[in-house]
């Protein structure tokens, strides 16, 4: 008696084909689309950013580290790495990619 009911409903349900499922997957699209222009595009664009800025550093340039730490690059290895002066004689090796921003920049040098 309780069972006729239940089978009675799923048999409608499934009587409305393609469209149906069109229209079940709609919200799932608009919430991707959504995520997509609020979360993972502005996302990409700082890393462009912040990959851009790295890429530009060069030897004088003030920065600050993401440990928080301030200093004037000294030296700019090819492999990656930066050689930062954090005061007067001591100089810090750090990856490219740990710099946070960059505080000052210096003018490129004329070409003679």
């Amino acid at each position: 008696m309780f069972v006729t009911p239940a089978f009675a409903q799923a048999a409608d349900a499934g009587a409305g084909g393609a469209a149906s499922a069109l229209t079940s997957f709609v919200p799932l699209i608009l919430i991707f689309a959504i995520m997509y222009f609020l979360l993972i595009r502005p996302q990409q664009k700082k890393l462009k950013e912040h990959n851009a800025m790295v890429e530009a550093l060069r030897r004088g340039d003030q920065v600050l580290t993401q440990g928080g730490i301030i200093g004037k690059v000294t030296k700019v290895h090819d492999d990656g790495i930066l050689e930062v002066e954090i005061a007067e004689g001591v100089k810090v090796r750090v990856p490219r990619s740990t710099i946070a921003q960059v505080m000052s920049k210096t003018e490129p040098a004329a070409t003679a």
